[in-house]
């Protein structure tokens, strides 16, 4: 049996005391691991368990377990033998280990000498490369095109909804894309991004980080029209920067109609 632990390069990301470990276990076979969830209990007293169902890896079946511990959080993948073989195969052939292995690893046990065979990371997994005018065009038609179902719902004072598109379809979607692409740009596109968007106000200028902490707000559907202005204005100031550098046009009349289009649904009567 092999175990392979994801690991991270020196500098490439903050560990702190509730970073958790991500396990592969590489086994003859996964049924018994499967079947009963008793090994689990093994590595301390048990909080709560994602039980990810059989998915496909290389042609063969793999399941995760993500477990936190009263102490630790341990993602576990189970996985045959043969998909190890399969990583090693294909990092022959394509030159490069695939990016949940490139981004960094450590091997713990290797009983067969197997793990050996893997090349070494070479840490550039998960750095974007600059987008084409496809990709930043699209990345503007769906930012705008969620801004209106949040004014939709603005003017509908429905809340959920309001939250759903402002913070997370319209800001975690579309604008944090932007934001990162800018962070690139800063950072001659050889950055990781986070996940969700972590680490990104460290690498941005500090101006960008404050205009972006005003974009959210609590309750008051008020405040919330007002965050929303905020963020459009936001994502048109780093879009625009960002078509600059990159040789892209934003698109200006987009902005402004839309803009035109918002107030003029905001000034709608709550009964018409």
């Amino acid at each position: 049996m092999a175990v392979a632990s994801a690991a991270r390069r020196p500098g490439w990301a903050p560990v702190d005391l509730l970073s958790d470990y991500d396990v592969i276990y590489f086994v003859t076979d996964i049924t018994p691991f499967y079947a009963d969830d008793s090994w689990l209990h093994d590595f301390g007293p048990l909080l709560v368990v994602y039980r990810d169902p059989l998915s496909p890896w290389h042609g063969f079946a793999k399941f995760a377990r993500i477990t936190q511990y009263e102490q630790v959080k341990i993602d576990f993948t189970i996985c045959p033998v043969a998909v190890l073989e399969a990583i090693i195969n294909a990092a022959r052939e394509g030159g490069r280990l695939e990016e949940d292995l490139d981004l960094g690893y450590q091997v713990l046990v290797d009983k067969d000498g197997l793990a050996a065979q893997l090349p070494p990371p070479t840490y550039q997994a998960y750095i974007p490369a600059p987008p084409g005018a496809a990709a930043y065009g699209e990345v503007v038609d769906l930012f705008y095109h969620e801004a209106t179902y949040c004014a939709k719902n603005l003017w509908r004072k429905d809340l959920l909804p309001v939250k759903y598109f402002l913070d997370y379809a319209m800001k975690q979607s579309h604008l944090r894309c932007m934001l990162e692409w800018r962070m690139e740009i800063d950072h001659g596109w050889a950055v990781k991004t986070g996940v969700l968007g972590r680490g990104l106000l460290r690498r941005l200028p500090s101006e960008l980080g404050d205009a972006l902490a005003a974009t959210y707000t609590g309750p008051d559907l008020a405040d919330n029209w007002a965050a929303f202005y905020r963020t459009i204005d936001l994502f048109q100031r780093v879009a625009s920067e960002v078509g600059e550098q990159l040789g892209f046009a934003f698109p200006e009349d987009l902005h402004r109609r839309c803009l035109d289009y918002f107030h003029r649904v905001e000034r709608l009567p709550f009964d018409a």
